[in-house]
This record gives C-alpha cells, structure tokens and sequence, in this order.
C-alpha cells in the first residue's frame, strides 16, 4: 500500500498546524460558527445532531494493522471506543470535542492518514472495489490510479470550491463491486478488441433526490490518458455546473440538462488543451506509486486442513460457504468480516474489535485491511491453511458473523440516531429486520439479497440501488418508510422502483418479512435471487405481496 514520502507528511502535518489555530480562534469567539464552518469542513468535521463527527479518509478503502490500531486508539482517547465505517470506505467519529479534534488529525498523520477533503464541494475520497489486488476477476489492481487520482485532487486549486461535492471510484474488474455507475465520475477498467487494457469512464452517476445512473462518456480510454481525461471532466463540470440552486449542482444534473452528447464534446476539447501538457509526469508518477502496491510475498503451505476443518465444524463451514471470496492464488482466500451482527448497528466497530482486526491481519493477511463500502472489513490475502484459526480469532472478537450478502448484512447510515439532516431513524430498523430473520433462521434459504436503508432523500444508505431499498420520511412528524424494489449496483446499475404507499416504523418490519416470504414463495427454484425473481417477474407480484389489502380489492 501506498506509504507516505516526506512532501505527503509536511503537508498534512501543515494542515493539522493550520486547523489547530482556527480551532483556537472558534472557541476562543474570534471567528463565528458561519466563518468557522467552510473550515472545518475542508477538514472532515461536521455538526451533527448531538456533537461534532469527525469524518477520517481511508483511500481506496485501504489500510494496514498499525493504521486500524491507531484508529482504535484514538477511538478510546477522544471518542466513545467505537468508529463507524461508512458507505464511502470511511470511518466517522461521532462524538469528539472540538478542542480535541487538532490532537486527532495529528494522532492520524503520525500513521499516515488525514481527514482533508472528507467533506465540502470539493473531490471527496476517492473510493475503489474492496477486493482490489486480491480477486480471481481482476483485470489489474486498480489502487495505483485511485491514488494517482487522491494525489491529484488533493489541494487541487481550481477544484476546492465545485458546484457540489464530487465522487470518483474505480474498479479493476468487469465485474462491478464499486458501485461505479453511481459515481460523478466512475471507471471500469475493460480491455479493448486488441486485448489492452484501459477504462470504461461513467459521467453523471448520483443517488439522493434526483438518482441517476451514470452514462458511458467513453467506452475504451486508454490508461496513459486517463489524469487528463478526469481533469477536462471536472473542469467542464466547474465551468457548466450550477451554482443558483444546491440540489441541481451535481454533475449527474448538467448531464441532463445540457445531454451527454454535449458535455461530451466539451469535454473531448478541453482534454485535447490540456493534454500534451501532462508531458508524461503523470506516467511517471503512477509508475512510482505502483512500486508500492506490488503483492504480498504469497506462503507456499498445504491446504489440506482447511477442507478438513469444514467437515469437521459445522459453523466453520456456514462462514467459509458466506464470508469468503475466490482469490486470484488458489491457495489464498479473500475473507469478508461482517461488522453486521444480529441486532446491531451496521459498520461499527469497537476499539477492541478494530486491535482483533489489525492483530488477525498482521498475522494471518499480509497485513493488509481493506474496508468496503458495504460497512464490513476485508483481508484480501488468507492462506486456506490459515482460514481455520482466523475463524477462532473472529469468534473471541464477536466478528465471525456468517451473513455476508445475505438479508442481515444491511448497508444503513446513521440516520436520525446521529444524522442533522435525518428525517427517520436508519440503524433500528436495519437492526430489527436482522433480528427478525435471525429469529426465523431464513437467511441461508433466501440467499443472496441486498437490502440498503437511508433516512433521508440524501441516500446516504445507497437504497436506490438495493434489491430492496427503504427510505425513511417525515410525514406530517411521523416516520414514514418507503420501499424500492429492484435496484442494482453492479456493472448492470438500475435505480430501484417505488412499490407504493409507505409503511409507518411499526409496520416496516413485517412488511419486509412478508415480501422475502413472498418471494421465497414464487421464485422458481432455491437458486433464483431475489433480483433475478423481481426482473422475471417484474413488480407486480411483489406489490401484490405487499399491499395485500390491495390485491384482493383488485382481484375483487
């Protein structure tokens, strides 16, 4: 992974240095909460709603034991002991004083790590698939161009004040686990009909209010362009976006507006100006930066124990069955840690919890931790002969939970429990639809689904995109659940549809227990998921399961 060089380090620390004395100047009245605010938010910290949260990047979702130490300590030190991990492949703090957070920002610089550019309309952390340098699929590791692209957009001065926020991921496998068509800008890396390798761009990709799925600006580009090409992007996006009205500033909306075709030629031309100006530095930049993603030094050991251990123990092999992920040396695994237990909050995680993580990971993983942007924690590089006692070191942790993709292992944001802008609570209802098919013991007959929540229109909780997504609201002061069927992340990226009227907070739970029933009851085999059900089937029947009411009047 990418390691700091001594310019990466004055500049963080210089930015600590300079936060610390706005700090100062806060508390002490010099500058006013409304000055104060663009400062801080250049610098990860927000005002919730009961305290200061202090968002902490993690590039491209990546980090090694002593980092996930550090976070634990500062956990402990300035916080609550926990950190929650976020759909952006980050950790937010949710309970810091204000006088504290200088301290923490210099506690993570002296581990390589910052908060700069974690909020404000600016390029936010750029975020990457999980599995990235470890799966079987990959057509490289695309870790190098996500941190060319951090270093790029870092400080940038003609993109800290945009129209709105920006997002960029990238994936290095046709297969989408990045979410990139949800992206202002995402990339795919593909190959071309002579077999070269390059990307696929996405432009114009956003949830919230108004969720768009991204359009192909350009089917192949090649990787040599690729700086230049994201630069004429943004700058065209600076120069086109709106300024007049903040929920029409996104990318995904001059898009509209101004139709691809458009936007596409504008950004065609400016890449032509700006081109020949890169003079190759970026190249040479990325080749140094790949010096530092080069893989682990793989063990060479039997593999026979793992199959016998599977045998052997039942729960050992509910996990292996859920948790884990072809590698691309058959001899390794990618292990999925779920931060999701039963009944509690999705993506935190205790200081205690995030030692067992780094101590697993420096033993058994090359140590190595990736955080994905479903809320669990990843080790990208297991020996099968060591699967066994990663398992028995998870367990003591209260991190062996085998749910990964299945109904329980729920994406939610904070919601109204953290969130200034909630309009419902997120984190119980995820917990109780967890508990409650604990309870039934469903979750391995129903398989593979993805349910997302969010308690606001922001989207937080990525729910356009889940298989079945719910959307808190405020009606008249009352929380009110919306829910979508059918929506998609993947390289085939679909927004989900609106099934009908909402659910009031005690009726959402069993409303989401009648639908998965329903579905286990009309799919055509036990291999059908729910996604494949919902796209053969199309909505009807599944609105029929929810509204029953309905149905029968209909049918009447």
């Amino acid at each position: 992974m990418y390691t700091y060089n001594d310019f990466d380090e004055a500049f963080v620390l210089e930015r600590v240095a300079q936060f610390r004395g706005q700090v100062e100047r806060r508390i002490d009245g010099s500058l006013t909460e409304d000055e104060f605010k663009p400062l801080r938010l250049m610098n990860g910290l927000y005002l919730q709603l009961h305290a200061y949260m202090l968002r902490v990047a993690i590039p491209y979702g990546t980090l090694n034991s002593g980092q996930m130490r550090q976070l634990a300590f500062i956990a402990d030190k300035w916080d609550k002991g926990y950190g929650h991990f976020t759909t952006r492949q980050n950790i937010q703090y949710n309970w810091p004083k204000l006088n504290d957070v200088p301290d923490m920002l210099e506690a993570l610089a002296d581990v390589g790590m910052h908060a700069i550019q974690t909020s404000g309309n600016t390029i936010r952390n750029v975020t990457a698939d999980h599995f990235a340098g470890a799966a079987a699929d990959e057509i490289a590791d695309p870790r190098p161009i996500a941190e060319l692209l951090r270093q790029w957009s870092t400080d940038h001065p003609e993109f800290q004040f945009l129209p709105r926020k920006f997002k960029i991921a990238v994936t290095g496998s046709p297969n989408d686990r990045a979410v990139t068509k949800a992206h202002d800008i995402g990339l795919r890396m593909v190959r071309n009909d002579a077999g070269e390798a390059g990307f696929e761009v996405v432009v114009g990709g956003g949830l919230g209010r108004t969720p768009m799925i991204g359009k192909v600006i350009r089917d192949f580009l090649p990787q040599e362009d690729l700086l230049a090409y994201c630069e004429a992007i943004v700058s065209v996006y600076n120069l086109l976006g709106r300024r007049d009205n903040k929920y029409k500033a996104r990318i995904k909306i001059t898009v509209h507006e101004n139709g691809l075709e458009t936007i596409r030629e504008k950004v065609e031309a400016r890449f032509a100006q700006i081109r020949d100006g890169f003079t190759g530095f970026d190249q040479q930049l990325l080749a140094q930066i790949e010096q530092h993603f080069a893989e682990p030094s793989y063990k060479s050991a039997k593999t026979d124990g793992y199959e016998a251990a599977r045998l052997a123990n039942p729960a050992f092999r509910s996990w292996t069955d859920t948790n884990l992920t072809a590698h691309k040396n058959d001899d390794y695994a990618i292990v999925s840690i779920s931060i999701k237990k039963h009944g509690h909050t999705p993506g935190d995680a205790s200081s205690d919890q995030m030692r067992a993580i780094a101590d697993i990971a420096e033993t058994f993983g090359h140590n190595e931790i990736r955080i994905s942007h479903e809320q669990n924690v990843i080790l990208p590089h297991v020996h099968k002969a060591d699967l066994n006692l990663v398992y028995q070191a998870l367990r003591k942790a209260d991190l062996a939970t085998a749910n990964i993709g299945l109904v329980s292992d729920i994406i939610a944001c904070p919601g109204m429990d953290y969130c200034a802008l909630a309009t419902a609570r997120s984190i119980p209802i995820a917990q109780e639809i967890a508990t409650r098919f604990e309870e039934l013991k469903m979750e391995h007959e129903v398989g593979p689904l993805k349910i997302k929540i969010s308690g606001c229109i922001n989207a937080c909780g990525h729910h356009h995109v889940g298989h079945i997504g719910i959307l808190g609201l405020d009606r008249a002061g009352v929380e009110n659940y919306q829910i979508t069927l059918g929506g998609d992340g993947s390289e085939d990226a679909t927004i989900g549809e609106r099934a009908g009227p909402g659910f009031s907070a005690d009726e959402i739970v069993p409303a989401i227990e009648r639908l998965i029933k329903g579905y286990v009851a009309i799919r055509q085999d036990d291999e059908e998921t729910f996604l494949q059900a919902y796209r053969r089937l199309g909505p009807a029947p599944f609105k029929d399961i929810l509204y029953p009411e309905k149905a029968e009047k209909n049918a009447a």
